[in-house]
C-alpha cells in the first residue's frame, strides 16, 4: 500500500523537484496539493504547482489554493532566489489543469477526517499558514495524522533569511510555532540537513543527460536556483532544500536525527522566527519532534536521479 501524503508548498525549484520526486515513486501515493503564500505570491505558487504536476504527466492530481498571507504579518518572499515567477530556469507551458474548488486548509482538513487514523502524511515544504489554519479550524486532526515531516529552520547553520531564521518559518513564525505545539508526529528537516545537500555541477550533468522532459527542466531549475547560494556560500552549487522532505520518506535510512525540543521565536524582532532547537537536552522542556541532522548525499541524489529518471 503505497503511503498517502498531501504535499503543502510555494513552488519554487526546490518544491518543485520534491515534488517531481514525490510524483515519480511508486511507495508514495499523493492525494492533493496544497498551494500557499510564500516564495512568491499564492497567485504564482498555485499555478506553480499545477505546472510541475503537468510536467510530470499528473494533471490528475487535485491542487488548491491555500492563505494568501501569514496569520498576522505581511507577506515575505524570496523573488531574489526564485526569480520573479518562482521557477525561473525552465521555460513550462501554462498549466491546463484547473486549480480545485475550496480553500487549501480545508481540503486538509476534510481528507484527514475522511481518511483512517493514521493513514495520511503532512509534508510542508513552505511557510506553515495553511498547516495550522487547518489544526486551528479542526483540531482533531492533529491525532489523526501519521505524522508531519516538514522542511523548516535551522539549528547549526544558522538561518538563511536572518542569521537565526529560516525563510519557512521566518515568514510565518505564529503558524510554525501552532503547529509544533499540536502533539502531532513530527520530523524537522533543517537547513542543518539541506546545506549538505548541493547541487553540484556534476549532479546536475546526469538530469540533463536522461533527455527527457523533466530531466532537462530540472537541470535548469536547479542550475537558476543554485546561483544565489553560490554566491553566498561560496560552494559548487546550492543546496536543494524541499526534495529531502520526499526523499526522508521514501530512504529513511539515509538520515540520521534525534528527538529533541523544538520551540519557535515569536516575540523577538532580533531572533523572530527561530527554530530553538534544544540538541543538548539543556532544558526539560518535553521533545516534540525528530530534528534530523545528517544526510547520505550521494545516496539522496541517487534515488533522486533515479526516481526523476522514470518520469
Amino acid at each position: 500500500m503505497p503511503r498517502k501524503i498531501i504535499i503543502d508548498t510555494d513552488p519554487g525549484q526546490d518544491d518543485a523537484m520534491a515534488i517531481l520526486l514525490a510524483l515519480a515513486s511508486p511507495e508514495l501515493e499523493v492525494v492533493g496539493i496544497t498551494a500557499v503564500a510564500g516564495n512568491v505570491p499564492l497567485a504564482l505558487t498555485q499555478k506553480n504547482a499545477r505546472m510541475v504536476c503537468e510536467l510530470a504527466g499528473r494533471a490528475d492530481i487535485p491542487v488548491y489554493a491555500g492563505a494568501d498571507r501569514p496569520l498576522k504579518r505581511e507577506l515575505v518572499t524570496a523573488e531574489y532566489v526564485h526569480g520573479k515567477t518562482g521557477l525561473d530556469g525552465p521555460v513550462l507551458p501554462e498549466p491546463t489543469m484547473q486549480l480545485r474548488d475550496g480553500h487549501g486548509a480545508d481540503f486538509i482538513v476534510d481528507t484527514i477526517m475522511a481518511e483512517p487514523e493514521g493513514e495520511v502524511t503532512l509534508c510542508p515544504l513552505a511557510p506553515l499558514t495553511n498547516v495550522a489554519m487547518a489544526l486551528e479550524k479542526e483540531p482533531r486532526i492533529a491525532g489523526r495524522l501519521r505524522e508531519i515531516v516538514l522542511m523548516g529552520g535551522g539549528c547549526f547553520e544558522g538561518g538563511n533569511v536572518t542569521p537565526a531564521a529560516e525563510f519557512n518559518i521566518y515568514v510565518d513564525p505564529e503558524a510554525a510555532d501552532i503547529v509544533l505545539r499540536a502533539g502531532v508526529p513530527m520530523t524537522v528537516v533543517p537547513l542543518d540537513v539541506t546545506h549538505k545537500t548541493l547541487t553540484t555541477a556534476s549532479r546536475v550533468a546526469r538530469f540533463r543527460d536522461m533527455g527527457t522532459r523533466p530531466g532537462e527542466a530540472a537541470a535548469q531549475m536547479m542550475e537558476f536556483f543554485e546561483r544565489f547560494d553560490e554566491q553566498k556560500y561560496g560552494t559548487d552549487g546550492g543546496p536543494l532544500h524541499d526534495p529531502n522532505v520526499i526523499a526522508y520518506l521514501l530512504k529513511p535510512e539515509l538520515y540520521s536525527g534525534r528527538q529533541i525540543n523544538v520551540e519557535i521565536e515569536t516575540s523577538s524582532e532580533l531572533t523572530m522566527g527561530m527554530t530553538v532547537a534544544d540538541w543538548w537536552g539543556v532544558t526539560n522542556r518535553p521533545k516534540n519532534a525528530l530534528w534530523v541532522r545528517d544526510v547520505d548525499a550521494d545516496g539522496f541524489f541517487e534515488l533522486l536521479t533515479e526516481r526523476v529518471g522514470r518520469l
